[in-house]
C-alpha cells in the first residue's frame, strides 16, 4: 500500500502549496490552554493511560487533533461527576463513539482520527471531486454514489453531469437544501432535502463504493472574515481510498438521511450491506484514482474532452 499512501501524501502536499496553510493540529501547550489541563498532567495521563493520543512529528513533538480536545474536556466533566480517571476516560471515549454526528466530516474525524485534514480552495476541491467522478465513469461498474452539494443551486449547475453518473450507479444520492425529496430515476439521483440551517449544508462530499473502486472526499466550508472570489472559497477536507473508511462514510450517511428520507435511508442501508467489500490490498485501484486526482489538481483545467466542462459545477 506504500505507493498509494505516497500518492495521498502528494495530494495533501499539493493542496498545501495552493493555499495559506492553517494547521489543524495542536501542540501540548495549545491543548493545555484549550482544556485547562497542565502539560505535565497530560504527559502523565499519556504515560499511565495512553490518553490523550498524540501524533509525533519527526522531532518528537506531540500534535493533538480537535478530537482529543473534545475527549479531554469530556474527561474533565466526568471527573467532576465523581468518576475515577480510568472510568472517566473510558466513558468519554464511549460517548464520543456513540454520538450521532451532524455531518459526514464530523463523523469521520471522530471515528478515523488518523485521517489528516488539509485545507484547499474550491477550485482544487472541484478538481479532486471531478477525478473521483471520472474514475467512477471510466469503470462503469455500478455501485453506490453519494454526493452532498451544500445548496440546491449548486446541484443544478452539476445536474446534467450527475444525471449521467446516476445512470452508471446501482444507487445514486444527492444531498442539498432541496425544497422537496425526489426519487431517483433514469434521469438522475435520489434527492435528499435538508433544512437550510442543517450543518450538512456547509459540507461538500463525494463517496463512491463500486467494484474495484472505493473513495471518499469530504469537506466543510471554512468561514472567512472577508468576501473572496467563488473559486477562492476555503474548505477543510478529508480523503481516503480505504474500503473500511468508505463503508463507514456510507453508514454515517444512512444515519444522517434517516430523518429527511427514511425510505431512501433503508434502501441505501440495504445497498451498503449487499455491496461486496473490496480488499484493502487493492492497491491498483487506490493508485489509479489518486493519480487522476493529482493530475486534475496540477492541470490548468480538466481536459475539455470530458463529458461536462469543469466550469459547469460552479459553487
Amino acid at each position: 500500500m506504500a505507493g498509494a499512501y505516497q500518492l495521498l501524501v502528494d495530494i495533501n502536499s499539493t493542496c498545501r502549496d495552493s493555499i495559506d496553510w492553517v494547521p489543524t493540529e495542536l501542540s501540548i501547550a495549545q491543548l493545555s490552554r484549550a482544556t485547562g489541563v497542565a502539560p505535565g498532567t497530560i504527559r502523565m495521563w499519556e504515560a499511565r493511560h495512553s490518553f490523550p493520543t498524540a501524533e509525533r512529528l519527526p522531532g518528537g513533538h506531540r500534535r493533538y487533533s480537535e478530537r482529543e480536545v473534545a475527549l479531554v474536556r469530556a474527561v474533565l466533566r466526568n471527573r467532576r461527576a465523581g468518576l475515577s480517571l480510568p472510568a472517566a476516560i473510558a466513558n468519554a471515549q464511549a460517548q464520543l463513539m456513540e454520538e450521532q454526528p451532524s455531518t459526514l466530516f464530523a463523523g469521520l474525524r471522530r471515528r478515523r482520527a488518523e485521517l489528516q485534514p488539509f485545507r484547499v480552495h474550491k477550485g482544487d476541491l472541484l478538481r479532486l471531486s471531478r477525478a473521483i467522478e471520472d474514475e467512477f465513469c471510466a469503470r462503469a461498474a455500478g455501485g453506490i454514489l453519494l454526493g452532498s452539494f451544500q445548496r440546491e443551486r449548486f446541484y443544478r449547475q452539476s445536474q446534467r453531469r450527475w444525471e449521467q453518473l446516476a445512470r452508471l450507479a446501482t444507487i445514486a444520492v444527492a444531498i442539498a437544501d432541496f425544497r422537496a425529496a425526489a426519487a431517483g430515476q433514469s434521469s438522475g439521483p435520489h434527492q435528499v432535502p435538508l433544512p437550510s440551517r442543517h450543518p450538512m449544508v456547509q459540507e461538500w462530499s463525494i463517496v463512491v463504493e463500486a467494484p474495484g473502486l472505493c473513495a471518499c472526499l469530504v469537506a466543510w466550508e471554512v468561514p472567512l472574515p472577508h468576501h473572496v472570489r467563488d473559486e477562492r472559497r476555503c474548505f477543510e477536507a478529508l480523503w481516503s481510498a480505504d474500503p473500511a473508511t468508505v463503508a463507514l462514510s456510507l453508514e454515517l450517511a444512512v444515519k444522517l438521511i434517516a430523518t429527511p428520507a427514511p425510505d431512501l435511508a433503508a434502501q441505501l442501508r440495504g445497498s451498503v450491506e449487499d455491496s461486496p467489500r473490496a480488499s484493502s490490498t487493492e492497491v491498483a485501484a487506490a493508485e489509479s484514482v489518486a493519480r487522476r486526482m493529482i493530475a486534475y489538481l496540477t492541470a490548468d483545467e480538466t481536459p475539455r474532452s470530458r463529458s461536462v466542462n469543469l466550469r459547469e459545477r460552479r459553487r
